[in-house]
């Protein structure tokens, strides 16, 4: 049986400025719902990955900001530092830290991303 991760929903403060924000970074906003008017749910996914993101109103208690170690895996560190500082994200310069080069940043509400450049194998 397999079992995948898919989801993970980050708390955020103010929904759309969180949507705008990842959507600028290069996310592709997949889902904007509000089934009701206590709950607002967003899915957008990052290019190539088979795991999204949620944020949303109602869908979770945690505190905005409090997410720590989210993780992308990238072809390279500083295409995806250039990237982020061109969507005018503060993102840190590639750093190579032993077992990758990484790039990291956090979206408006302080969660916290790392990019990483897998090393290379052989």
């Amino acid at each position: 049986m397999e079992w995948k991760i898919e989801l993970v929903v980050l708390p955020v403060t103010d929904v759309d400025r969180a949507k705008e924000f990842y959507t600028r970074v290069g996310f592709h906003a997949d889902f904007d719902e509000s089934p009701s008017a206590e709950v607002r749910f967003v899915q957008l996914t990052p290019p190539g990955s088979g795991c999204s993101i949620a944020v949303g109103k109602g869908i979770t208690d945690a505190a905005p900001g409090s997410v720590q170690g989210m993780l992308m895996v990238v072809p390279s560190a500083e295409q995806a530092y250039q990237q982020l500082v061109a969507a005018g994200v503060e993102a840190t310069p590639v750093k190579d830290e032993g077992w990758g080069l990484f790039t990291y940043f956090a979206d408006p509400d302080g969660n916290k991303w790392s990019v990483q450049q897998l090393p290379a194998r052989g």
